[in-house]
């Protein structure tokens, strides 16, 4: 039996990569061990036992980039916590660490390296994390999302996704996504989203354009994400949710999609063949525009600036490609020159090569 230690958290795009790779586990060795090792504050506390793991925290440990008084409590703090995490290797038994980023990982990997646990590294996004790159020197089991990614040792292993999106006909199951939300089935469907938060530009830009849309005979999935005070519904064919617990169905229904550039969502379109248009996400450290740039170079989605998507844009660039059948086709197929689906399978192989060796 073997004794799983999966490290990561915070953000939806490093606890979602965890959770696939752990519900892949049990299906597969239903009698191996999986733990969860995160933060009290992150997202995998909520999500991580709710899909019945078991989830282990210590102390939520940013990187201090400047100094002050926790720059100075810091490293005490982090060696806490890397004791803290050995001791879980120790009493455990673990045989493999895997790290997503994130507060966890960081003192994960060190932990492992002091235990002599093999340690695998799996990094989201195209412009990789501090804890991954730095980790990274260490382990020659990192697997990337995009092609390309600047750490040590990279393999490509694309993202690891839920199995409801690696296995999803979007073809046999649209009549039924339609039905779902309400949706006409003779309407071409535009699907707008930016995230479980949602997205400010996007959202007021194309909400400004509803008319335009409905005049031209579309209709739009809008999942407006807790950012901002949902807006009402402008009219029968502008559907407004603030969440969406059936991305499966959003998908089928799409016929092209305006949407962040998360390192999962560009993987599920382009793995998908989902002609989209990006509007990353421009804070933090730009990592959204590194992990749109391959399927947009490939000519599979389109780039957009939040300050761009106007009423006019909408008019000149989004009707058009919505109503031309073959460009979105030929979108359809370049995403799919550069996206994959296989991520968790090709993971969790190097996951068993890391505890072979």
């Amino acid at each position: 039996m073997t004794v799983y230690l999966l490290a990561g958290g915070g953000t939806a795009g490093h606890v979602n990569p965890l959770l696939a790779l752990a519900e892949h586990i049990r299906r597969h060795e239903p009698d191996s061990t999986i733990i969860a090792l995160g933060t009290a504050e992150g997202l995998e506390a909520r999500l991580v036992p709710q899909r019945g793991f078991e989830l282990s925290t210590i102390a939520r440990l940013p990187f201090p980039r400047k100094p002050s008084l926790y720059a100075l409590r810091f490293p005490q703090q982090y060696r806490r916590a890397v004791s803290q995490v050995r001791s879980l290797l120790r009493n455990r038994g673990v045989d493999v660490v895997v790290g997503f980023g994130g507060y966890a990982a960081a003192p994960a990997y060190r932990a492992a390296r002091a235990e002599g646990v093999p340690f695998v590294i799996h990094e989201a996004n195209a412009k990789p994390g501090l804890a991954n790159k730095f980790a990274a020197r260490h382990s020659p089991w990192v697997g990337v999302t995009f092609p390309g990614t600047p750490i040590h040792n990279a393999k490509t292993v694309g993202m690891p996704l839920r199995p409801e999106i690696e296995a999803l006909d979007r073809a046999a199951l649209r009549a039924e996504a339609l039905a779902h939300f309400g949706l006409q089935p003779d309407r071409p469907t535009l699907l707008v989203t930016g995230g479980s938060l949602g997205a400010r530009g996007i959202n007021e830009g194309v909400y400004r354009s509803a008319n335009l849309l409905e005049q031209a005979g579309a209709q739009v999935l809008h999942v407006w994400g807790g950012l901002t005070e949902v807006r009402q519904e402008p009219s029968a064919n502008y559907h407004i949710l603030q969440y969406c617990d059936r991305m499966d169905y959003a998908f089928s229904c799409a016929d092209l999609v305006i949407s962040r550039a998360g390192s999962t969502t560009v993987s599920e379109l382009s793995g998908l063949g989902i002609p989209a248009i990006f509007s990353p996400y421009s804070h933090g450290n730009g990592e959204q525009a590194f992990n749109c740039r391959a399927v947009v170079e490939a000519g599979g989605a389109l780039r957009v600036d939040d300050k761009d998507i106007t009423p006019e844009w909408v008019s000149e660039t989004v009707i058009p490609l919505l109503l031309d059948g073959d460009r979105l086709r030929q979108l359809s197929d370049n995403a799919r020159t550069v996206g994959r689906l296989d991520g968790t399978a090709a993971l969790f192989a190097m996951v068993k090569q890391a505890i072979g060796a």
